[in-house]
Parts: structure tokens; C-alpha cells; sequence
């Protein structure tokens, strides 16, 4: 595992990830931060975990669209998405944990 120290809606986060995964770790990250930003910006929405719920939501929508568009998770079961939703909350949980102690 690597350690790979990125930002997010100008906060930084140190997240662990496995050797050669970096450049897709990186690409989601950019991917988030634009989506968190673009609901910052737009005052609608005030605090920062309201803009994550927002910008999970968003992206899941996204998500579902594309699977139901015979695209490449079209296959995939809802058992699929929910294990690697999980997965995807034991990450963040791991990652996000060391800032609640800053709070």
C-alpha cells in the first residue's frame, strides 16, 4: 500500500492505495472535488457534509444511469454495487477518520 496525499474542496486528506492504483485514486479524487465544488459554488447547499451527500447522490445517479445503459456495470448485480459501495465506505472511513479529530 501507498499513501497518496490529495485535496478535496481545499481540505487535504492522507488516503492509502495500492501500489499502481494511484492514477485511477487520483482521477476519482479530481472527479469528486470538481462535483463538490461545482455544489459549493452554486450557495445552495452549506456545509460540507451536506455538500458530500449531494455530490454522492449526484454521482450515484450518474452511476445508475450508466449501468442501466448497457454500460460497463450493466452486468453487475445490486449485491455487486452494494460490496463495493461498502468497500468504497471502509476506505473513506480509514482515510476521513484521522480529520474528525481536528474537529
Amino acid at each position: 500500500m501507498s499513501q497518496l496525499d490529495v485535496t478535496i474542496m481545499g481540505q487535504a486528506y492522507k488516503l492509502a492505495c495500492k501500489e499502481g492504483e494511484e492514477p485511477a485514486l487520483k482521477q476519482a479524487v479530481a472527479y469528486l472535488d470538481d462535483k463538490m465544488c461545482t455544489i459549493r459554488d452554486a450557495g445552495k447547499v452549506k456545509g460540507n457534509d451536506r455538500i458530500a451527500v449531494m455530490a454522492a447522490l449526484s454521482i450515484a445517479a450518474e452511476f445508475l444511469s450508466t449501468r442501466s445503459a448497457n454500460g460497463p456495470f450493466a452486468d453487475m448485480t445490486l449485491a455487486d454495487v452494494k460490496q463495493k459501495i461498502s468497500a468504497m465506505h471502509t476506505v473513506l472511513d480509514a482515510a476521513l477518520g484521522p480529520q474528525e479529530n481536528l474537529f
